[in-house]
């Protein structure tokens, strides 16, 4: 199997510079449209397809993104690797603005947005006990840290709804009971649908701020946010340039299973699935459904 990889660029992060044969593309998907089109092309040989999560231009809040639709896309173009790149608030010191953060853990505070590809007619059930490829979190890590970004390796990422960022309330109750690193509003249900698309995915969280905890930072500035961002997104492109030296073009079976995520997850019999269900999970689920 080829590698390769799909980046899905958070807020900042709106394109890849320097890839080969760079084309914007419209695809299609059966689950509605997508954020934007996709950006084609490689990178030192290696295939690339970049998603911009909001689309360009930021049009589209954490609550709007369609994330089955650009999952879905992700895996009809051959992407087997996704990087997560999303703007994060901090609830730890040491993890300061202008720092990544590699998620190894996440906390789903959404509840506005669609969280899987099964449902009624065709029913399955994916472990997320361990929701982030370490594999290719490792890489992310090592690729970050050549560009002389500080990255820190694990850390528990709330999903919050949003749009508004946090009450002090809530920034504390987060902090300090339930032990959480970094606050954002897209990661989930992002890489619950990487899962049941069987894609490794890792979640690199671009420090910003320290959310409202912070006795010396005060409530959300955005004009700081945007200040911070300009830094991180630059980091993040350079990131993404030395993946494919860290991943290799020959891919082999994850060793930690996220390529096979739904082998034991489907639960419905062939002679009860919905067909018209069957046909939206083609790309999503084809290996199981289809084999």
């Amino acid at each position: 199997m080829t590698t390769v990889i799909g980046v899905i660029g958070g807020s900042g992060v709106y394109d890849i510079e320097g890839l080969d044969g760079a084309e914007w593309q419209q695809i299609d998907s059966s689950w509605g449209a997508p954020s934007d089109a996709v950006l084609t092309g490689h990178l030192e040989g290696m295939k690339m397809v970049f998603l911009p999560r909001h689309g360009r231009g930021h049009k589209l809040s954490p609550s709007t993104i369609n994330y089955r639709a650009n999952i879905d896309v992700l895996k009809r173009t051959g992407v087997t690797d996704v990087i997560s790149v999303s703007a994060c608030g901090s609830f730890r010191e040491e993890m300061a603005p202008g720092d990544f953060v590699i998620v190894d853990q996440f906390i789903d505070r959404t509840f506005a947005r669609e969280k899987s590809f099964f449902g009624t007619g065709c029913v399955a059930h994916v472990s997320v006990a361990h929701p982030t490829c370490p594999r290719l979190g490792k890489a992310c890590a090592i690729a970050a840290r050549a560009t002389g970004v500080t990255v820190h390796e694990g850390g528990t990422y709330l999903t919050m709804e949003g749009p508004q960022f946090s009450t002090l309330a809530e920034s504390r109750l987060y902090r300090e009971v339930w032990g959480c690193d970094v606050i954002g509003m897209t990661n989930m249900p992002e890489a619950k649908l990487a899962r049941e698309a069987e894609l490794c995915y890792a979640s690199v969280a671009m420090i910003t701020d320290y959310d409202s905890w912070h006795p010396d930072h005060g409530e959300v500035d955005v004009t700081q946010i945007i200040a911070t961002l300009m830094g991180n997104s630059a980091n993040a492109r350079e990131m993404v340039t030395r993946l494919p030296a860290r991943l290799g073009a020959e891919r082999a079976p994850c060793p930690h299973g996220c390529d096979r995520a739904l082998e034991f997850a489907i639960m419905t019999q062939p002679d009860a699935r919905d067909p018209a269900l069957v046909a939206r999970l083609d790309a999503v689920a084809g290996r199981m459904l289809n084999g």
